[in-house]
């Protein structure tokens, strides 16, 4: 399937700088306007003052896009009806001429078959609460599995049953690595209570890894990096609102794909917008740090 290269992409392919793979979710889904554009232009600069170069993956009309403009992105952050793509709907987008924000499991897909080897994004989804009588299991984990590519995040969206997304990540085989930390964080948290088995202090130690996995033609693994502590929230303050956010959506029966946006907004709402913040500064710190490590393992 042809992919279609954005002009600062396919420039930096062409010279051999290194590519940060971008999701557009947080744009079409993710975010309120504009924030979400905030978001994508902050973490695009934090991947070039890096020495990097973003390239945000989306399907725009049925085509695969390595790499969109300022044009596309405000059309990502504005338009609606945009679909939210995993992996699954990829085809039905390309097939119907359809466009949408590309999550994970569709920005590890379209950026390994771009040959991008490092992705940033804010938190991965993971196993529900509630998985005994659902079975919600988010697509990411399977696709992190699959395509060979580092994954760099502030640990699994703190919505989840993040004790049973560690586990199923190791099931998986997908190591978890810590950044400067031994402990998983917690999205807007920096700290969970659960214990990381590795971990490393710099990006250069985590190039190392990434490249004796895809020597070892393995699939992705995981850099897990707290969020900065300025906007970060207590682990307490975070349940508080979470278990409000989820007894809300109980009551508005809301299910499937529709639950993360919800219950995200629903944080912001009870949280005087800290979480919105919070959220902000952990999508540039990723990035940040995304831009470092591609830069490192090139």
């Amino acid at each position: 399937m042809k992919l279609v290269w954005s002009k600062e992409a396919a420039r930096a392919r062409k010279r051999g700088t290194p590519l940060v793979a971008l999701e557009t979710s947080v744009l079409a889904q993710g975010l309120p306007f504009p924030h979400n554009l905030e978001a994508a232009r902050r973490c695009e600069a934090a991947v070039r003052a890096a020495g990097a170069v973003p390239a945000a993956m989306a399907v725009l009309d049925g085509r695969l896009h390595v790499g969109i403009d300022e044009a596309q992105t405000e059309r990502l952050a504005t338009e609606k009806g945009l679909l939210k793509l995993g992996s699954r709907d990829l085809a039905i987008a390309i097939a119907q001429k359809r466009s949408g924000g590309t999550t994970v499991s569709a920005t590890c897909e379209l950026a390994a078959r771009a040959g991008i080897t490092v992705f940033s994004t804010g938190g991965l989804g993971g196993v529900h609460r509630g998985v005994a009588e659902d079975l919600d299991i988010s697509q990411d984990l399977p696709a992190i599995a699959r395509w060979p590519l580092a994954v760099v995040c502030a640990g699994a969206k703190s919505v989840l049953d993040l004790p049973k997304t560690l586990e199923l990540l190791e099931t998986l085989a997908v190591p978890v690595i810590g950044v400067g930390t031994d402990e998983l964080p917690g999205f807007y948290s920096r700290e969970t209570g659960l214990s990381l088995e590795h971990s490393v202090p710099n990006a250069r130690e985590a190039a190392s890894i990434l490249r004796a996995r895809r020597a070892l033609d393995q699939g992705g693994l995981v850099f897990a990096v707290p969020p900065p502590e300025k906007t970060a929230l207590p682990r307490t303050a975070i349940e508080r609102h979470l278990s409000a956010a989820l007894a809300a959506a109980r009551a508005k029966q809301i299910s499937g794909k529709a639950v993360t946006p919800f219950l995200l907004g629903e944080m912001v709402r009870r949280s005087g917008g800290k979480t919105l913040e919070a959220n902000l500064a952990l999508l540039e710190n990723n990035a940040r740090f995304a831009g470092l490590l591609a830069v490192a393992a090139k």
